[in-house]
């Protein structure tokens, strides 16, 4: 920790000044020890250059090649953690108005690798993926298994979905319960939080699952969606749960909220039908929940050609990067998402 007495100025020490407010934010030692180490050792990269630079005039160009020189030098997945003690720094300065932009947003775009196509997975054309969906006729199996197809959700997000996530302009029979605020003037749309965690209590019951969402986001739903889901609703069981499940069991645990298990096990055994899971095969081989999300996160992606569009669906987008793109980022997300969306039945 720096041993100044003095408290550092947003200009002429931008470092100390971000250090300074992350303590103040309740960050351990530890935390501003990392933070310090790695800006430190980025505003000596710039200071040691050919045209010496601040902070605070760093380009994408010149964080690009900070990142760059790291390689070698430590493994990929530190690289990645320094990028991101970089990229929190500028993104809280520039909140703040100390910088006036995020040169990382760039830097942090290119070096997101987590919806690039693992060439090793099973590969399934969307003829063969209509065949089995096709095959699924329970009304709660086949709701999870189309909403995992249409939206890349993780198994964990759809288990926290409640009723009052799911805004249909024609909802059919569910309970009486209103949508949450965020969906008002917002028809036909699921909402993901951000915030749910394994353990914690959230709209009144603990949770068995955690969402991993960078932001919370807003995701269309289709017409073939809404026909799936309307249909889970008029059977949906009753439910104790304050938080009312959108999804609950209809086996064992009777109207209880399902689990990534219980989601894990539906997949499973309709994939092993198909020949597409067998016991001791890996990622590479079976089909899973996950792989619904590189089915989703593959083809929507080729059918668009707008990486931005399908990260931000999946949530792997944080809020300050989606400032960089429209002020409708909303409208862009739902008119992308309706015309390139494929049809599963």
């Amino acid at each position: 920790m720096s041993t100044d007495t003095a408290t550092p100025d947003a200009e002429s020490d931008p470092v100390g000044y971000f250090l300074d407010d992350i303590t103040y934010h309740g960050k351990s030692d530890r935390t501003r020890a990392s933070y310090e180490r790695v800006l430190r050792d980025f505003e000596s990269y710039l200071a040691d250059g050919h045209q010496p630079l601040p902070v605070q005039e760093a380009s994408h160009r010149d964080c690009m090649a900070y990142v760059h020189s790291l390689r070698g030098d430590v493994e990929e997945s530190t690289v990645a953690t320094y990028a991101s003690y970089l990229h929190r720094f500028f993104a809280y300065m520039t909140q703040v108005g100390a910088f006036e932009s995020n040169p990382m947003t760039l830097v942090m775009e290119e070096m997101d690798e987590s919806i690039n196509t693992d060439p090793t997975r099973r590969e399934i054309d969307l003829q063969s993926m209509r065949a089995f969906v096709d095959s699924v006729s329970h009304p709660l199996e086949r709701a999870i298994i189309v909403t995992l197809l249409k939206t890349g959700m993780r198994a964990g997000e759809l288990c926290n979905l409640d009723i009052r996530d799911l805004n249909l302009e024609t909802p059919g029979p569910r309970p009486e319960i209103p949508v949450r605020a965020g969906l008002d003037g917002r028809p036909d749309s699921l909402f993901v939080a951000s915030d749910p965690a394994r353990g914690e209590a959230s709209n009144g019951e603990e949770r068995t699952a955690s969402n991993k969402r960078k932001r919370e986001t807003t995701i269309p739903v289709d017409a073939e969606l809404a026909s799936v889901l309307r249909r889970w609703l008029a059977i949906r069981p009753d439910t104790q749960s304050p938080a009312a499940p959108l999804f609950v069991s209809t086996s064992d645990s009777w109207g209880e909220r399902v689990t990534p298990n219980m989601v894990h096990h539906i997949v499973e055994s309709h994939a092993r039908e198909f020949g597409w899971y067998t016991d001791g095969g890996g990622a590479e081989e079976n089909v899973t929940p996950h792989y619904f999300r590189h089915f989703f996160t593959t083809h929507l992606r080729d059918r668009t050609g707008d990486r931005g569009v399908v990260k931000y669906l999946r949530g792997d987008v944080a809020q300050d990067v989606i400032d960089t793109y429209t002020h409708e980022w909303g409208t862009r997300v739902r008119d992308v998402y309706e015309a390139e969306i494929y049809s599963l039945l």
